[in-house]
Protein backbone atom coordinates (compact mmCIF):
# COMPACT_ATOMS: atom_id res chain seq x y z
CA UNK A 1 0.00 0.00 0.00
CA UNK A 2 1.44 3.10 -0.78
CA UNK A 3 2.97 5.86 1.86
CA UNK A 4 0.44 8.86 2.27
CA UNK A 5 2.29 11.29 0.93
CA UNK A 6 2.94 14.34 3.68
CA UNK A 7 1.65 18.15 2.81
CA UNK A 8 4.83 20.22 2.76
CA UNK A 9 5.44 22.45 5.26
CA UNK A 10 5.19 26.08 4.54
CA UNK A 11 8.05 28.35 3.72
CA UNK A 12 9.44 29.84 6.93
CA UNK A 13 9.83 33.59 5.99
CA UNK A 14 11.73 34.75 8.96
CA UNK A 15 14.84 33.14 8.31
CA UNK A 16 16.28 36.24 7.69
CA UNK A 17 15.97 37.73 11.15
CA UNK A 18 18.73 35.30 12.13
CA UNK A 19 21.23 36.50 9.86
CA UNK A 20 19.89 40.12 10.57
CA UNK A 21 20.72 39.60 14.06
CA UNK A 22 23.50 38.04 14.00
CA UNK A 23 24.97 41.50 11.83
CA UNK A 24 23.67 43.56 14.56
CA UNK A 25 25.16 41.70 16.96
CA UNK A 26 28.40 41.66 15.21
CA UNK A 27 27.79 45.70 14.63
CA UNK A 28 26.64 46.54 17.91
CA UNK A 29 29.49 45.00 19.79
CA UNK A 30 32.10 46.90 16.76
CA UNK A 31 30.86 50.25 18.05
CA UNK A 32 30.93 49.22 21.99
CA UNK A 33 35.10 48.63 21.02
CA UNK A 34 35.64 51.61 18.91
CA UNK A 35 33.95 53.20 22.11
CA UNK A 36 36.10 51.74 24.76
CA UNK A 37 39.26 52.39 22.27
CA UNK A 38 38.20 56.21 21.93
CA UNK A 39 38.55 56.28 26.04
CA UNK A 40 41.88 56.98 27.82
CA UNK A 41 40.65 54.68 30.82
CA UNK A 42 43.57 51.98 30.77
CA UNK A 43 41.36 49.46 32.56
CA UNK A 44 38.66 49.74 29.95
CA UNK A 45 40.78 49.23 27.18
CA UNK A 46 42.99 45.70 29.13
CA UNK A 47 39.10 44.44 29.69
CA UNK A 48 37.95 44.95 25.95
CA UNK A 49 41.49 43.27 24.75
CA UNK A 50 40.92 40.34 27.40
CA UNK A 51 37.31 39.80 26.18
CA UNK A 52 38.20 39.70 22.39
CA UNK A 53 41.37 37.19 23.38
CA UNK A 54 38.71 34.95 25.44
CA UNK A 55 36.33 35.05 22.47
CA UNK A 56 38.58 34.33 19.73
CA UNK A 57 40.35 31.54 21.99
CA UNK A 58 43.80 33.50 21.95
CA UNK A 59 45.68 33.30 24.76
CA UNK A 60 48.08 35.61 26.65
CA UNK A 61 51.53 35.35 25.79
CA UNK A 62 50.58 34.29 21.75
CA UNK A 63 53.76 33.86 19.59
CA UNK A 64 51.84 33.93 16.39
CA UNK A 65 53.98 36.61 15.11
CA UNK A 66 51.03 38.92 14.17
CA UNK A 67 50.58 41.71 16.47
CA UNK A 68 48.32 41.97 18.79
CA UNK A 69 46.37 45.61 18.54
CA UNK A 70 43.89 45.28 21.48
CA UNK A 71 47.01 44.68 23.98
CA UNK A 72 47.85 48.40 23.04
CA UNK A 73 47.03 50.47 26.79
CA UNK A 74 48.85 53.85 25.17
CA UNK A 75 47.84 56.15 22.47
CA UNK A 76 50.19 57.51 20.03
CA UNK A 77 49.02 61.63 20.10
CA UNK A 78 48.78 63.19 16.58
CA UNK A 79 51.97 64.57 15.72
CA UNK A 80 51.30 68.07 15.30
CA UNK A 81 51.46 69.30 11.94
CA UNK A 82 54.53 71.28 10.40
CA UNK A 83 54.45 74.81 9.80
CA UNK A 84 54.47 74.67 5.97
CA UNK A 85 51.07 72.56 6.46
CA UNK A 86 49.53 74.69 9.18
CA UNK A 87 49.42 77.56 6.54
CA UNK A 88 50.23 76.64 3.23
CA UNK A 89 49.32 79.75 1.75
CA UNK A 90 52.23 81.45 3.17
CA UNK A 91 55.80 81.28 1.15
CA UNK A 92 58.34 79.46 3.03
CA UNK A 93 60.45 82.67 3.21
CA UNK A 94 57.71 83.91 5.52
CA UNK A 95 57.23 80.41 7.74
CA UNK A 96 61.08 80.36 8.47
CA UNK A 97 61.71 84.37 9.04
CA UNK A 98 63.54 84.49 6.35
CA UNK A 99 62.15 87.72 4.11
CA UNK A 100 65.09 88.59 2.49
CA UNK A 101 64.89 88.78 -1.80
CA UNK A 102 67.96 89.03 -4.04
CA UNK A 103 68.06 92.65 -5.74
CA UNK A 104 68.44 92.96 -9.24
CA UNK A 105 68.74 95.38 -11.84
CA UNK A 106 65.11 96.61 -11.17
CA UNK A 107 65.14 96.84 -6.97
CA UNK A 108 69.35 98.51 -7.31
CA UNK A 109 67.13 101.20 -9.56
CA UNK A 110 64.71 101.34 -6.65
CA UNK A 111 67.73 101.66 -4.38
CA UNK A 112 69.04 104.21 -5.94
CA UNK A 113 65.77 106.81 -6.68
CA UNK A 114 65.37 106.21 -2.95
CA UNK A 115 68.42 107.35 -1.43
CA UNK A 116 68.76 110.16 -3.98
CA UNK A 117 65.85 111.36 -2.94
CA UNK A 118 66.82 111.05 0.83
CA UNK A 119 69.91 113.17 -0.15
CA UNK A 120 67.91 115.67 -1.83
CA UNK A 121 65.72 116.39 1.12
CA UNK A 122 68.70 116.57 3.47
CA UNK A 123 70.76 118.55 1.03
CA UNK A 124 73.61 115.71 1.07
CA UNK A 125 73.70 115.22 -3.08
CA UNK A 126 77.88 116.47 -2.27
CA UNK A 127 78.08 113.55 0.24
CA UNK A 128 77.60 110.49 -1.33
CA UNK A 129 77.84 109.29 -5.45
CA UNK A 130 75.32 106.18 -6.71
CA UNK A 131 75.98 103.76 -9.90
CA UNK A 132 75.03 100.99 -11.17
CA UNK A 133 77.43 98.70 -12.87
CA UNK A 134 78.29 94.83 -13.46
CA UNK A 135 79.21 94.31 -9.87
CA UNK A 136 75.97 95.82 -8.47
CA UNK A 137 74.99 99.04 -6.89
CA UNK A 138 78.19 101.32 -5.76
CA UNK A 139 77.49 103.89 -2.92
CA UNK A 140 80.27 105.90 -2.69
CA UNK A 141 80.07 107.58 0.11
CA UNK A 142 82.91 111.02 0.11
CA UNK A 143 85.51 111.26 2.99
CA UNK A 144 84.33 114.84 3.26
CA UNK A 145 81.07 114.36 4.65
CA UNK A 146 82.16 111.15 6.67
CA UNK A 147 85.66 110.65 7.71
CA UNK A 148 88.31 113.62 9.26
CA UNK A 149 91.81 113.43 7.26
CA UNK A 150 93.73 111.09 8.20
CA UNK A 151 91.14 109.55 10.16
CA UNK A 152 88.90 105.84 10.35
CA UNK A 153 86.23 107.37 13.02
CA UNK A 154 83.32 108.34 11.55
CA UNK A 155 82.24 111.49 11.96
CA UNK A 156 78.34 111.64 14.17
CA UNK A 157 76.55 114.32 11.80
CA UNK A 158 77.55 111.09 9.06
CA UNK A 159 74.72 108.46 11.08
CA UNK A 160 71.77 110.24 9.33
CA UNK A 161 72.87 109.04 5.88
CA UNK A 162 74.34 106.11 6.87
CA UNK A 163 71.50 104.93 9.06
CA UNK A 164 69.20 105.72 5.63
CA UNK A 165 71.71 103.70 2.93
CA UNK A 166 71.43 100.78 5.97
CA UNK A 167 67.86 100.51 6.13
CA UNK A 168 67.70 100.65 1.97
CA UNK A 169 69.96 97.83 1.54
CA UNK A 170 68.59 95.83 4.64
CA UNK A 171 65.68 94.03 3.18
CA UNK A 172 67.77 92.05 0.31
CA UNK A 173 70.63 89.22 0.90
CA UNK A 174 72.73 90.13 -1.90
CA UNK A 175 76.47 90.14 -0.13
CA UNK A 176 77.99 93.92 0.38
CA UNK A 177 81.37 94.91 0.11
CA UNK A 178 82.93 97.53 2.06
CA UNK A 179 86.10 98.69 -0.18
CA UNK A 180 88.11 102.05 1.26
CA UNK A 181 89.83 103.75 -1.31
CA UNK A 182 92.88 106.96 -0.27
CA UNK A 183 94.67 109.26 -2.60
CA UNK A 184 98.14 108.90 -3.73
CA UNK A 185 99.56 111.31 -0.44
CA UNK A 186 102.01 108.92 1.39
CA UNK A 187 100.23 108.32 5.45
CA UNK A 188 102.61 107.70 7.61
CA UNK A 189 101.19 108.13 10.85
CA UNK A 190 101.35 105.63 14.31
CA UNK A 191 97.67 104.28 13.43
CA UNK A 192 98.35 104.12 9.81
CA UNK A 193 101.84 103.29 8.44
CA UNK A 194 100.59 103.26 4.79
CA UNK A 195 97.26 103.95 2.77
CA UNK A 196 96.10 100.41 2.93
CA UNK A 197 95.81 100.65 6.61
CA UNK A 198 93.91 103.76 6.20
CA UNK A 199 91.42 102.58 3.80
CA UNK A 200 91.36 99.22 5.33
CA UNK A 201 90.52 100.41 8.88
CA UNK A 202 87.56 102.83 7.28
CA UNK A 203 85.95 100.21 5.17
CA UNK A 204 85.88 98.20 8.52
CA UNK A 205 84.45 101.00 10.62
CA UNK A 206 81.41 101.09 7.74
CA UNK A 207 81.25 97.20 8.47
CA UNK A 208 81.08 97.38 12.19
CA UNK A 209 78.47 100.08 12.42
CA UNK A 210 76.04 98.05 9.67
CA UNK A 211 76.85 94.64 11.94
CA UNK A 212 75.82 96.30 15.60
CA UNK A 213 73.72 98.45 14.79
CA UNK A 214 72.08 97.14 11.79
CA UNK A 215 72.06 93.48 12.54
CA UNK A 216 73.48 92.94 8.91
CA UNK A 217 74.84 89.24 9.10
CA UNK A 218 78.73 89.10 9.18
CA UNK A 219 79.11 85.95 6.83
CA UNK A 220 77.34 88.34 4.05
CA UNK A 221 79.55 91.45 4.47
CA UNK A 222 83.61 91.40 2.95
CA UNK A 223 86.11 94.36 3.76
CA UNK A 224 88.87 95.70 1.47
CA UNK A 225 91.44 98.64 1.65
CA UNK A 226 92.88 99.24 -1.57
CA UNK A 227 94.72 102.49 -0.73
CA UNK A 228 95.43 104.67 -3.57
CA UNK A 229 95.73 101.95 -6.19
CA UNK A 230 92.27 102.02 -7.82
CA UNK A 231 91.79 105.98 -8.56
CA UNK A 232 88.39 107.12 -10.28
CA UNK A 233 90.43 110.39 -11.03
CA UNK A 234 93.69 112.39 -11.19
CA UNK A 235 95.83 112.51 -8.35
CA UNK A 236 97.68 115.49 -9.98
CA UNK A 237 95.07 118.29 -8.83
CA UNK A 238 93.02 118.34 -5.67
CA UNK A 239 90.28 117.91 -7.24
CA UNK A 240 91.16 114.34 -8.81
CA UNK A 241 92.57 113.60 -5.42
CA UNK A 242 89.33 114.35 -3.62
CA UNK A 243 87.66 112.29 -5.19
CA UNK A 244 89.76 109.43 -4.79
CA UNK A 245 89.30 109.42 -1.20
CA UNK A 246 86.15 107.43 -0.39
CA UNK A 247 84.69 104.20 0.80
CA UNK A 248 82.24 102.42 -1.75
CA UNK A 249 79.32 100.13 -0.37
CA UNK A 250 78.50 97.76 -3.13
CA UNK A 251 75.39 95.82 -2.95
CA UNK A 252 76.82 92.70 -5.11
CA UNK A 253 74.93 91.86 -7.79
CA UNK A 254 73.59 88.00 -7.98
CA UNK A 255 76.02 87.36 -10.86
CA UNK A 256 79.18 88.37 -9.06
CA UNK A 257 78.45 87.43 -5.45
CA UNK A 258 81.31 88.43 -3.68
CA UNK A 259 84.07 88.19 -6.33
CA UNK A 260 86.11 90.74 -6.83
CA UNK A 261 86.32 92.85 -10.26
CA UNK A 262 88.60 95.32 -11.76
CA UNK A 263 87.17 98.84 -12.33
Amino acid sequence: MARKKQPEKPANHERWLISYGDFITLLFAVFVTLYAMSQTDKKKVDEVAASYRSAFGVMAGSSSGKPDILQKTDFMPVPAMPPAMQHPEQPKAQQDGTRKVQATTKEFKEIEGEIERFLARQHDLDKVNLEITRRGLVISLKEAGFFDSGSATLKPEASVILDKIAESLDPYSNAVSFEGHTDNMPMRSQNFPSNWELSTARATSLAHLFIEKHGFVPGKLSVTGYGEFRPIADNSTEKGRKQNRRVDIVLMSAANGTVEEQP
